[in-house]
Order: structure tokens, then sequence, then C-alpha cells
């Protein structure tokens, strides 16, 4: 006879599907509307998605984590390999072919899961003491930090670099780090930042300058006008002529956000960006009931942190207020990376939460 652990009902964290999962609906009924076809395949990502969770919530990471520094590297290894025989698209080398099945995979993406737990790793192993890290133990971790950063800005990939650069440091910030070495940081990067926009690809550079200047891009305008035409209450489906006749570019993508306003208006992009926030907020809430638990704290405190970056610059994009980079918003733009890893990402939260008081991991007893 097989009994299910009742335990794991009291340390699961309810308040989290609660909240993506209008997310996900709320996106593929606009995917839907734009595109059948890619609905259709929006649940071929949301079963892989779901199974992705289920292996990592079951998986026994706090009893193996030791693996995780191996981890790491094996997913630095493949970011050097992109540069070594990666596949190019769209004028970028961002993708590893695997052999005889001709998939592609995106080691800038599988590398974000790996790059949260071992900053979670490395700072389980040493603490910060009361006054934050010291100069010695924060050269040591934003070493792990920078050597992704400058591995994925070379490919090139300046949105997912910098998205993890970002991340990490606002890891270590809510953990603590000496007041000091903030300041130090943010004067070395306001000196050189000018040698640092010399150093980037001219694409980049044109991002920025469309983004300064009085008129902005063509995709831009298009999603304010489509942002606009949505009023406070939104348009009816037909009704919705920037998406429906094609002049909203990437409209289940980068630009959802504008779509999303022109379906359902002010109100429904208060009512999305109100569930990210929400969402967000929980996570960070999360660090006093774990206090000492770091893997834990960062693996919660990385997730939070992906995406409110990703929301912000996705959103301030979409109207204007940032330069057009590919980054998606999570769990609402169409796309399998994306929903797949943040969904690896929350199947290790829920299972360093749902299991940290239970070492064996006896989710399933047998009983004859």
């Amino acid at each position: 006879m097989i009994l299910f652990d009742k335990r794991i009902l009291t340390h699961f964290d309810f308040i989290q599907p609660f909240l993506v999962l209008p997310i996900i609906i709320l996106s593929h009924v606009l995917v839907s509307e734009a595109n059948q076809i890619l609905a259709m395949k929006q649940y071929v990502y949301f079963s892989i998605g779901f199974l992705v969770f289920i292996v990592f919530f079951l998986f026994p990471i706090r009893k193996i984590d030791w693996l995780i520094p191996f981890i790491y590297w094996i997913n630095i290894f493949l970011l050097i390999s992109v540069d070594l025989f990666g596949v190019s698209k769209l004028g970028a080398q961002r993708w590893l072919e695997i052999p005889f099945v001709h998939f592609t995979i995106q080691p800038s993406e599988i590398m974000k899961p790996a790059f949260i737990l071992m900053l979670g790793y490395l700072i389980k192993q040493t603490p910060p003491p009361q006054n934050g890290y010291g100069v010695k133990d924060f050269a040591k971790i934003s070493f792990y930090i920078l050597l992704p950063f400058v591995l994925i800005l070379k490919e090139p990939d300046l949105g997912s670099a910098l998205i993890l650069l970002l991340s990490g440091y606002a890891v270590l910030f809510i953990i603590g780090v000496n007041k000091k070495i903030w300041l130090t940081l943010f004067i070395l990067i306001g000196t050189a930042s000018p040698v640092l926009y010399e150093n980037l690809h001219d694409y980049q550079k044109k991002r920025i300058i469309d983004f300064i200047s009085e008129e902005p891009s063509y995709h831009v305008k298009q999603s304010i006008i489509a942002i606009g035409n949505g009023g406070m209450s939104g348009k009816p489906r037909d009704e919705a002529t920037q998406t429906h006749f094609k002049f909203l570019p990437i409209s289940t993508s980068d630009f959802i956000f504008a779509y999303n306003s022109e379906r359902f208006g002010f109100v429904g992009n208060l009512f999305l960006m109100g569930i990210y926030a929400l969402l967000i907020i929980h996570l960070l809430t999360l660090n006093y009931k774990l206090k000492g638990d770091y893997l834990a704290r960062v693996v919660t405190t990385g997730l939070a942190s992906l995406i409110f970056i990703y929301a912000s610059v996705n959103i301030s994009m979409t109207i204007g207020f940032a330069p057009v980079v590919g980054v998606p918003l999570p769990f609402f733009s169409y796309g399998g990376s994306s929903f797949i890893t943040f969904m690896c990402f929350f199947g290790i939260l829920q299972n360093l939460l749902t299991f940290r008081f239970d070492k064996e991991y006896n989710l399933i007893k047998f009983k004859f």
C-alpha cells in the first residue's frame, strides 16, 4: 500500500501557483487570438514546463548540493562551446546544436538556474558576517558572477548578460555586503561608462541612440499606439487593429504587454502589473521566514530579482522608457526557453521550501 506524506502540504507554498496561473492563462488567451498555431505550441511548452517543475520539485537538492559547483562549471563549458562551435541565428552565436536530432539549446538560459544555485552554495558555505561581506569574499563571489557575464556578453547577448549580472549583485545586496564596497563600485562604473559604451556592438549602440532620440523607433511607436488604442478598458478582439493588422511587431512575445493593453486597456495592465508586484513582494518576504537558510534565501531572492528585472525592462521597452532588447515577460511572452527556465526555478524553490525540514525527502511511503 502506498501512502502520500501529507507533511508536503504543510510547507508547500500555494501562493506562488495562485499568482502565476493567472499570468499563464491570460497569456494563452492573447496568443490564441493572435495565432492559433502558436497557441497549440504553447500546450507543448506548458507540458514540458510542468514536467520540469515536477522533476526539480522531487529532486533531493539539499541532499546532493555538493553537485552544484559541478553543474555550474558544466554550464560554463557550454558557454565556452558556443564561442567555439555554436550556431548563428540573426547575427548572434548563442545556440548549440544537438547532434543527429538538429535541435538547438541556448546555454545562457540553462545557465540561469545553475548560476543562482551556485551563488546559494557559495553563500551557504561562507555566510555573511554582521557588517556584510568584505572585499575578499565579495571578490570571490564576484568572480562567479562576472565569468558567465563575460561569456554571454561575447555571444553577443547584452540583455541576458546584464540580467545575470544585475540579479547576481541584487542577491548580494539583499544578503549583505559592506556599504563602502557598493559606493566604490558605483564610482568605478560611472567613471568607466564611456569606455564601456565604446566597446558595445554597433547594433547595441543603435538601440541606445534610438532610445535617447526624440523620435522613437518604429517598434516602440507602434507599441505606444497600441497602448493608447486600448484606452481605459480595452478594445474587442476585432477592434484591436494594431495587433490584427500586424502593425504591432512581435505582438505575442517582446511586445505582448502592448497587445494586452490594446485588448484590456489600462485596467488590464494594472491587473497584470499588480500580479507581478504581489509575486515579487511575496518572494522577497520569504527571506524573513527562511532566516539562516542561505541556499533557499538566495534562490528566493534571485528569482524575485529576475522577475523584477525581466518585467521592468520589458514593460519599460514597450512604452519607450528603455532600449528595445529581446527580454520576455516571465510566463506571459510566448516562447519555450523562458517559460521552461522559470518553471525550473519555481520547482527548485518549492523543493527548498517544502523539504527544508525533511532531510530524507520522504514524499511517498510504502506500507505492506
